[in-house]
């Protein structure tokens, strides 16, 4: 007969961080003496998994994410350990394909904002990895925000970039301009993550980690410098990492205990779209969606030299940027070769 213990009793916990087996769940609870919100807590369990996979993320290259909801149940003999038993259903996720391990990988989950963050240089500004990445979050239904970081780099005011930011702006995402040196943009950004769990996302260097620490002065992530030779960023976020920030009174105008909760996820040098055919890809670009279908070979059109095609039709009229076009044509030959450029 089972031992009738309360601390054996299922709960549920949000994924903190974690990576094969073993994960990080953060447990909330109140205080037995004061329930309220004030004295709401929260208590760090370290989690297995009870059975080797759970059975509906066979398919992933990770069982779970940084946000993952899940029901576990404690260790009568130690305090600060349990097993994950069930995966609450996800509210959404952001995925991305990876190449070493064959296998969908997601990065995040139940977020409230996907943060794309990019830079003019210190990487290279890339435009199509952007690209890439909005077409995800399109396909996964999350409502995107790309962040320009370094934005007081020389770099920034070069007008082929500006040109770029105003398209995305123009298609209506919304681009916030920042730099975590000079602090500027830094209200704007406190606004939209106060209060939410949001991701941010990006290729190595461009200063994910420094964002949040600026962001929070309390909190000290390691941050790295460019390769020289290649110009990239080197991986100081080796796993994904959901954390609470207390931010900065001076960034939020004097208000007192405002908090925020970020996904870290590590940097990716190649984004490589997970789910979608290339036949697909148009829907999942914004100007283009309307315009899949009304082509005169229908849902057979490539919309590469066919007439009759209306998102031919609307590049050559100036509705779809050549820019935006060619990104769609050429992120299409990569899916069909699988060849995906860093």
């Amino acid at each position: 007969m089972d031992d009738d213990n309360s601390n054996n009793e299922n709960r549920i916990g949000t994924v903190i961080s974690g990576s094969n087996n073993v994960f990080d769940v953060e447990l909330d609870f109140c205080s037995d003496d004061d329930t309220s919100e004030i004295s709401q807590k929260t208590k760090l369990i370290q989690c297995t998994l009870k059975s080797k996979r759970l059975k509906v993320e066979t398919r992933f290259y990770n069982p779970l994410a940084p946000g993952d909801k899940v029901q576990l149940e404690l260790d009568s003999m130690a305090e600060d350990r349990g097993q994950i038993s069930a995966l609450v259903p996800r509210r959404n996720g952001f995925f991305r394909w990876n190449v070493k391990g064959r296998a969908p990988q997601l990065l995040a989950a139940n977020i409230d904002n996907i943060i794309l963050v990019t830079t003019p240089d210190e990487p290279p500004f890339r435009a199509r990895f952007i690209d890439r990445e909005l077409a995800q979050a399109e396909y996964e239904g999350l409502n995107p925000i790309i962040l320009v970081n370094k934005y007081d780099l020389p770099a920034a005011q070069d007008i082929d970039f500006q040109e770029r930011l105003s398209i995305w702006e123009e298609l209506g995402y919304r681009v916030l301009r920042i730099s975590a040196k000079s602090g500027e943009g830094l209200t704007e950004l406190a606004e939209i993550l106060t209060g939410k769990l949001s991701a941010f996302v990006g290729q190595s260097g461009v200063g994910k980690s420094s964002l949040v620490n600026v962001l929070d002065n309390s909190c000290v992530l390691k941050t790295g410098s460019l390769s020289k030779k290649y110009g990239k960023g080197s991986h100081t976020t080796t796993k994904g990492t959901l954390m609470h920030i207390h931010l900065n009174e001076s960034i939020v105008g004097g208000m007192k205990n405002s908090y925020a909760s970020i996904i870290d996820t590590p940097g990716v040098r190649r984004f490589v779209l997970d789910g979608i055919p290339h036949e697909d890809l148009a829907l999942y670009f914004r100007e283009m969606r309307p315009l899949v279908g009304k082509c005169k070979f229908g849902m057979s059109c490539s919309h590469e030299n066919e007439a009759g095609c209306k998102i031919l039709e609307a590049v050559h009229a100036g509705n779809i940027c050549e820019e935006r076009y060619e990104s769609w044509r050429r992120i299409v030959e990569e899916i069909k070769t699988g060849r995906w450029e860093d």
